[in-house]
């Protein structure tokens, strides 16, 4: 099967207004036609996160989902993200996977930041969504989602997961931490993208938006390496950048290492 070339994009976000977020990202992604295989925007790109659900929320058939998929159709590649999303009275913080061909995909959070009342203004979502592309098989998240290990464990359904945030600086070592981890217990792709600046309630994010291997190693991508190795720290930094997951080294770490063989059995309930 293929290589991935999955982008990330760090990026400050225009407080509850999603006209602005709109046309700001459309002129941040413009290069990026035929460029990538993956495009991966912060958890509620187009708002920040507000707690605004009811005056915020969009549909399905509203202005972001119908922009991020002509904007997979012009760039040539699947976009994720989370939105606002109302539904028959009820609001969701939905990521969602857009493919080219126009295919939209929807992750509810299952795991909502109770620290914030989102669980006040929210629905928790029900079920754990893999989805295809270009045959590598990807695990949807949102942000607090990570810390809870048991419902993303990989039962041997998926290459890749994507966690996308607006996690706060105050709390960015346990953001790191927890993304390698995550590489490490499930021998697959980590992708974390997170927002920088700050949110309508002077919250600060310092972005540390990042690629993990299986092995749990920090990727690095043309000017960039991880914190500590040589190169550029884009700690707090808008940045939009492109790594390549290769298939064949994570196939063969799996064959040469099969933990997952030794790995206990569980039901989920959700």
């Amino acid at each position: 099967m293929r290589d991935l070339r999955v982008t990330l994009v760090q990026s400050m976000l225009h407080w509850e207004d999603a006209v602005a977020n709109r046309y700001m990202f459309t002129e941040k992604l413009a290069t990026l036609a035929g460029t990538t295989d993956l495009i991966v925007l912060p958890e509620m790109f187009t708002t920040g996160f507000t707690m605004r659900a009811s005056e915020l929320a969009e549909t399905m058939d509203g202005p972001t989902v119908t922009w991020m998929r002509q904007q997979a159709l012009d760039l040539g590649a699947a976009l994720y993200g989370s939105v606002i999303i109302g539904e028959k009275g009820q609001y969701f913080n939905r990521g969602l996977l857009v493919d080219v061909h126009g295919h939209v995909t929807g992750y509810d959070k299952r795991h909502l930041f109770r620290f914030a009342n989102e669980h006040m203004h929210y629905s928790a979502g029900g079920q754990r969504v893999v989805v295809d592309l270009h045959g590598w098989r990807i695990l949807l998240q949102v942000c607090y989602d990570l810390r809870f290990p048991v419902f993303s464990r990989n039962r041997s359904d998926y290459d890749l997961v994507l966690y996308v945030a607006n996690w706060p600086e105050a709390r960015r070592y346990p953001w790191s931490q927890l993304l390698i981890a995550r590489a490490i217990e499930n021998q697959a792709y980590v992708v974390g993208v997170n927002r920088v600046g700050m949110d309508g309630k002077g919250i600060h994010y310092s972005g540390d938006s990042v690629a993990i291997d299986p092995r749990g190693e920090v990727l690095r991508w043309n000017g960039w390496s991880p914190p500590g190795a040589e190169g550029a720290d884009l700690s707090g930094r808008e940045f939009i950048a492109t790594v390549t997951l290769d298939r064949g080294a994570m196939e063969e770490f799996r064959t040469k290492f099969p933990a997952a063989l030794d790995a206990d059995a569980f039901d989920l309930h959700l």
